[in-house]
């Protein structure tokens, strides 16, 4: 009887080649962030599943991995057990909630504002499909403390050139304001409590269209004067740009904020990159408070990275309200763009030599030889050498060697 080698559906291995291009991907990552004045953390995998559960992360509620009390805590003979009973820590399924708490718990030792990087797995108990595992990275950078358009127009252009190290151009930054959304709504005729099943529909419209959402809220059971009105605004004449929303906004000043972020970034953009103001945009995070944003690249149907103020979340901890305000750079997409194209402009790391050597050969002799080499730059790979080592030569390029050479010849061979 064999057993099942494939990984858990949802996940998946990693041949050394891609892990080559992905480690180098983190790398850039992680070089820019610094470069920008970012400090990276580390936070644990696990959190406490109260926590999870109250954290407002939208349909991410409904994909937590739980995890069963250990040890004499677990007490499965027990009747009538609840979810309670069994479960007490889970799988983050990002990394802005483990930040919160991180925050929470160390503030009287950071920087204020707190300027941060992170980069790790995150876990969602979702279907699997094409884009979506439930196993991938996140990398995040968020500044906490800063209440001004300061730190939005940080974020953005950091998250920007990051993604021009990676080779992407001709981006463009959707930017929205959740209260200005919520004000939107509202002016149309839902009520405030509904404002929120409205959102979670209006998030489907690149999916299903305006006449799918408005069928979905009339299911829903929304008065259809709402509907409509709600439609006719949010179909106005996209050049009319953020101003035409100036009608339906209770804070004015929100609108100015919002303009003067387009304004900078577009002159800290060069033309390099776009960014535009876009009423549609929704995040389905229940967590932000204020602006968001996505970038949308045109080598990929759907966003590459994406973010928002989440000015309530470390004040659920605290009984304290402090701003704070992420970007996260969507890694397994551009990933998967990267490494599809067959066009990567960065180093993916130090060039690759094979060493390949006869079992005659003393194996302490080709150990030293290969760390002479290595003195040149090259990471070495000890390999028996095979007879026909044209093929082998054939093989070791397709692998992404950029040289090889034979034990006792002067020659080295390059690819």
């Amino acid at each position: 009887m064999t057993i099942n080698v494939k990984p858990v559906r949802g996940t998946r291995d990693y041949l050394p080649e891609e892990m080559r291009v992905r480690d180098a991907m983190q790398a850039i990552i992680l070089r820019s962030y610094q470069e920008n004045g970012f400090s990276k953390i580390h936070t644990p995998i696990l959190e406490d599943i109260e926590r999870l559960d109250r954290s407002e992360g939208g349909e991410n509620l409904n994909m937590i991995f739980k995890i069963l009390k250990r040890g004499q805590k677990l007490k499965l003979d027990q009747e009538n057990l609840t979810e309670k009973d069994i479960v007490d820590t889970g799988l983050r399924f990002d990394l802005t909630l483990p930040l919160s708490r991180y925050f929470a718990n160390n503030r009287a030792n950071l920087r204020f504002p707190f300027k941060v990087i992170q980069i790790g797995e995150v876990f969602r108990a979702e279907k699997p499909q094409k884009g979506r595992l439930r196993e991938f990275y996140q990398c995040d950078i968020d500044i906490i403390g800063d209440p001004s358009t300061d730190a939005e127009i940080e974020l953005i252009h950091t998250t920007a050139k990051t993604l021009m190290e990676l080779g992407f151009d001709g981006f463009t930054v959707r930017i929205n304001d959740r209260q200005i959304l919520f004000d939107i709504i509202e002016s149309a005729g839902f009520a405030k409590e509904d404002v929120l099943s409205v959102c979670i529909s209006f998030d489907k419209l690149d999916k299903v269209g305006v006449e799918g959402v408005k069928k979905e809220l009339l299911d829903k059971g929304f008065p259809t004067y709402a509907i409509e009105k709600f439609i006719d605004i949010i179909s106005t004449d996209e050049t009319l740009g953020l101003f035409a929303m100036t009608d339906y906004c209770s804070n004015r000043e929100i609108i100015a904020q919002l303009q003067n972020v387009i304004d900078s970034v577009k002159q800290l953009a060069k033309e390099k990159y776009h960014i535009v103001y876009d009423k549609s945009l929704v995040r389905g995070m229940g967590y932000y408070t204020g602006t968001i944003f996505e970038i949308v690249s045109p080598e990929f149907n759907g966003s590459i990275a994406g973010g928002g103020r989440y000015d309530k979340m470390i004040g659920n901890l605290i009984g304290e309200d402090i701003p704070a305000i992420g970007f996260s750079i969507g890694f397994e997409r551009i990933a998967e763009i990267l490494l599809n194209s067959n066009e990567i402009k960065f180093d993916t790391g130090a060039k690759r030599m094979a060493l390949l050597y006869n079992s005659q050969v003393p194996f302490v002799d080709v150990i030293e030889k290969a760390d002479e080499l290595r003195r040149t730059g090259y990471h070495v790979s000890t390999i028996g050498k095979a007879r026909k080592v044209g093929r082998q030569f054939a093989s070791l390029e397709r692998e992404g060697f950029e040289a090889a050479l034979v034990y006792g010849e002067d020659e080295i061979k390059y690819f």
